[in-house]
């Protein structure tokens, strides 16, 4: 059975394309719920509508990600890692943590779109690829400082107690 898409579905297709479904699938599910029609000759003025709505809306999505894309450009990211006394770092640099730092400066992006190649545990500058759509990337800078590296060890109690005394 040829269905016509009213809806983006996930392994399916998009709005406006044409596919093939099992006949049960199609009249039991997608067409009573309202999420496809059925590909007839009178639902082609139906396609030509969807087709240009979803033309429409890709083209205001790929400009909205551009624009996002040109701002993360123009900004740095801190971030702030914990250390131990012997200088080893509690955990790693990750997606959420890059993701909530844009957001605290007005950059909303998903954090599935920024690929951390490897674990971030060490101070230093980074670039980080965001994937934004498939055809805009763009690359976040991000600083990473860590609190407490290699502490001085405290001195001894009788070392201590000399100096009290002197």
């Amino acid at each position: 059975m040829q269905v016509i898409l009213a809806t983006k579905l996930e392994g399916l297709g998009c709005e406006a394309d044409l596919v093939t479904v099992k006949a049960g699938y199609g009249r039991n599910y997608l067409i009573p719920q309202g999420l496809a029609f059925e590909a007839t000759p009178a639902n082609q003025r139906f396609i030509n509508m969807l087709q240009k709505k979803r033309a429409e809306r890709e083209a205001a999505e790929l400009e909205n990600f551009r624009e996002v894309a040109a701002k993360i450009a123009t900004e740095t990211v801190e971030i702030t890692l914990e250390a131990g006394q012997a200088g080893k770092v509690f955990g790693a640099v990750n997606n959420q943590m890059v993701q909530e730092a844009l957001a605290a400066k007005g950059i909303v992006i998903n954090r599935h779109a920024l690929d951390i190649e490897k674990p971030i545990k060490s101070s230093g500058t980074y670039s980080i690829v965001a994937k934004l759509h498939p055809e805009v990337a763009a690359t976040v800078k991000v600083v990473v400082k860590v609190n407490g590296e290699k502490a001085a060890p405290a001195p001894a109690a009788e070392e201590v107690a000399e100096a009290a005394a002197e």
